[in-house]
């Protein structure tokens, strides 16, 4: 190596060197939003109690979803907590996959990618938790919420400014549809 060349930083080897690109260029990839349920669509709230399950969903992340659907991309939510509540509104919403297992999200993601032809680098995950971690690091693109906990902010490539089940899903929807040139589109679809 000559004097004039850059001796390249040190690199984590569990970390491609695609792990360092750039947030834009990452946005641009997505064809796939996938997203933990509680703590994340929800504010981690669940109201036990007579007949049902009760969760409150934010109603902008759902026209998020919508939107993305609408844009040509696929939404997928995984969980590991099966419910009744969650099934009811990814149906509302014509979620393209829901996994709601209690096994590793992992196994489930990959599944779902071999099933729906899509690669990890294809994929932006929004999560919270521990549970979440696995995945947060196999992801083109991995968000957490602003109110997830430290060990995955450390890992992410983007902390929503709101929190999980305030519209966090939805601020990550933009950030993705606007990255991507399909924003002004669909407000003019909505406009006219």
């Amino acid at each position: 190596m000559t004097s004039d060349q850059k001796t390249p930083g040190p690199r984590r080897a569990t970390q491609p060197a695609t792990r360092h690109a750039p947030l834009a260029t990452r946005l641009k990839r997505v064809k796939l939003l996938l997203c933990d349920v509680d703590g994340v669509l929800t504010d981690a709230s669940v109201f036990i109690g007579g007949e049902q399950e009760i969760k409150r969903f934010d109603i902008l992340d759902g026209l998020g979803l919508v939107l993305l659907r609408r844009a040509g991309l696929k939404t997928g939510w995984v969980s590991s907590r099966p419910s009744p509540a969650t099934k009811l509104r990814a149906d509302e919403l014509k979620i393209d996959f829901l996994v709601q297992q209690k096994e590793g999200k992992v196994p489930a993601v990959e599944s779902l990618l071999a099933r729906a032809g899509f690669s990890w680098a294809e994929v932006c995950y929004v999560g919270d938790d521990i549970v979440d971690l696995g995945v947060l690091r196999r992801a083109g693109v991995a968000v957490v919420v602003a109110n997830g906990v430290a060990e995955t902010k450390a890992v992410a490539h983007y902390v929503t400014k709101a929190g999980g089940g305030h519209g966090a899903v939805r601020e990550v929807a933009e950030l993705i549809l606007k990255a991507q040139n399909k924003w002004t589109r669909l407000i003019a679809d909505y406009a006219a």
